[in-house]
């Protein structure tokens, strides 16, 4: 006798919904334990069921295998061409013209303006008129029942049809269900539903963990959310400023300092300046009467110093400093670094020169794939050869501030003022894509000059056609290590390919901008301290808000710190004091 899978999480947790389903006979892969009640099915399928309750998981996954092919040969038979050859051409215009071509770009009209009611009533006709449905409408329906109150229980249907289709699932198939799960206020099935896209060999997105991770944070189940962010690490997916906020938020909620620290640490890494909402958590908690009794009174001054050493400086990372209630106030940090409410000066923190070596490695390897390969490879000769440069110019950035007209005459200012600046009182060098310099505004005899003048100074260099010129004056400026000034914030695409948490540190300590907002154009300089959270060698704490791109709205910054009493402040003079008698 064939004992049936031990029952699972499913069998004791989760409420059905549904009222009947099949047979294991009539559907082998995706049928359901009798025994296993589902939020969208009342039996959850045998073969989920059994790749994470049976020892002969192996097996199971075989079996899933074999499905996989036989789907693909239904599929490949459906779409076998007549005995009239046709044109590649005309099987696509054909294809487009069909049923299911057509119900797909309805539905993905009913995406873009949220209209479920219009996709419910597309997919009853497509049910009546048999059309064969695919991964993709299925995925869009959920999408849309998932956000709506109206499509939760409709989802549930859905979702079942989907399976009694044999439509394999995908990760957005997943999700979707885990969002369904989370709207009926079930986070224990949308965090099932995430170890299932696993034993399908599905890797999870950042998006997958949302429904699961939210809704327990929203119920201020604190250990459920910090199970649902270590799966998440052990996954290598890494939390972001929303995920973050909310775990931190219980984490407050729940009096769980120590994760409170934790996360505090985890933004100022990978988020760096918070937005309104975080800023508002954090500030909750320091101003918690419970926050007033944490803190070491006395600590060891040698193990703070060490650990600001090996973080570089601008936090130690050894835990809550000082006791008491904190001082918390939104102000502002002046061009010297010094915060205006407690008067801590804040630190620029160093970054490690094979971070850059690294990084400017990474830019040629992406801008050789994603450029003109040559093209970039003879800029990076030219560079070795005339480099290295205190400043690069974003020509075609500077040349064109008022974002119509190339003006160079504006470029020419802003390369004279940096070669005041320069210590070594050289000039810049200028890029510029080729035909800033061959057309239109270069014709013009005085900047003809001015353009031979910079080539003869072996400071202008002109990218070829089919270039972006973005990845030579970035690299430029990251392989000779100096000052890049343009007013480019680097969000678009381009810079988000680069991926690194090297990049905003970098862009902060070497970005120079020209302002206008007296009439006269004039360069803001990179800040002397780094615009990050800090965690100063006090036990105080500042947090910056994220602004605009107006260089002229100061930046908000929260401050919390505590009485100086039981400070390293006053540790550090009485040592002093000690070693002097």
């Amino acid at each position: 006798m064939v004992m049936p899978p031990r029952p699972t999480f499913l069998t004791t947790r989760l409420t059905p919904l549904f009222s009947s389903l099949f047979s294991h006979s009539q559907y082998p892969y995706f049928s359901f334990n009798s025994n296993t009640p589902s939020f969208f099915l009342r039996n959850a399928t045998r073969t989920l069921t059994t790749i994470t309750s049976s020892s002969s998981s192996s097996s199971s996954r075989r079996a899933f295998s074999r499905y996989r092919k036989s789907q693909s040969h239904r599929l490949s038979t459906l779409a076998e061409p007549s005995a009239v050859k046709l044109s590649a051409k005309a099987r696509r215009r054909i294809a487009r013209g069909s049923p299911e071509a057509i119900l797909k770009h309805k539905l993905d009209e009913c995406s873009k303006t949220g209209d479920l009611v219009e996709a419910l009533r597309l997919y009853d006709d497509a049910r009546n008129d048999g059309v064969l449905m695919n991964l993709d409408h299925y995925n869009k329906l959920l999408y849309l029942c998932a956000v709506s109150d109206l499509g939760l229980k409709k989802g549930m249907d859905i979702f079942q049809q989907m399976l009694i289709d044999r439509v394999l699932p995908n990760e957005a198939t997943f999700t979707n269900a885990a969002r369904l799960a989370a709207a009926k206020n079930d986070p224990d099935m949308a965090f099932e539903l995430l170890k299932r896209m696993k034993d399908f060999a599905i890797l999870p997105k950042l998006r997958s963990y949302g429904p699961a991770l939210y809704g327990f944070c929203k119920e201020g189940d604190a250990d459920k959310a910090y199970e649902v962010d270590a799966d998440m690490i052990r996954s290598g997916i890494a939390a972001e400023e929303s995920e973050l906020c909310a775990l931190l938020e219980v984490s407050v909620s729940s009096n769980r300092e120590d994760k409170v620290y934790e996360m505090l640490q985890r933004l100022r890494t990978t988020v760096r300046q918070v937005s309104e909402s975080t800023f508002e958590v954090i500030e909750s908690w320091f101003s918690k009467e419970f926050a007033a009794k944490i803190g070491e009174k006395n600590w060891d001054v040698n193990r703070i110093r060490k650990g600001i050493e090996r973080g570089g400086g601008g936090w130690h990372g050894q835990g809550w400093l000082g006791s008491g209630e904190w001082k918390v106030a939104k102000t502002n940090v002046n061009q010297d670094g010094q915060c205006l409410s407690c008067g801590e000066k804040l630190v620029s923190i160093d970054i490690d020169p094979r971070e850059t070596e690294k990084f400017a490695d990474s830019l040629s390897i992406l801008a050789c794939k994603k450029d003109a390969k040559l093209g970039f490879i003879h800029f990076k000769k030219w560079l070795k050869q005339h480099g290295p440069f205190d400043a690069v110019v974003d020509g075609a950035n500077m040349g064109l501030a008022d974002g119509q007209h190339f003006s160079f005459a504006r470029l020419r200012f802003a390369v004279e003022e940096l070669r005041q600046m320069s210590p070594t009182k050289r000039l810049p060098l200028i890029i510029l894509h080729v035909n800033r310099v061959t057309g239109g505004p270069a014709l013009n005899p005085n900047n003809r000059r001015l353009i031979e003048s910079w080539k003869k100074n072996g400071i202008l260099y002109a990218t070829p056609q089919g270039s972006n010129d973005d990845w030579y004056w970035l690299y430029a400026a990251v392989r000779c290590k100096c000052l890049l000034l343009t007013n480019d914030e680097m969000r678009d695409h381009l810079f988000q390919l680069l991926g690194s948490s090297f990049f905003p540190r970098w862009k902060e300590k070497h970005q120079v901008r020209v302002s206008t907002s007296t009439g006269k154009p004039v360069l803001v300089l990179p800040p002397c301290y780094s615009i990050v959270i800090q965690e100063s060698e006090n036990g105080n704490w500042h947090v910056p808000s994220v602004t605009g791109d107006d260089l002229d709205i100061p930046r908000k910054w929260l401050c919390a710190s505590r009485s100086r009493k039981n400070s390293l402040h006053n540790l550090w003079k009485s040592t002093s004091a000690t070693d002097d008698t």
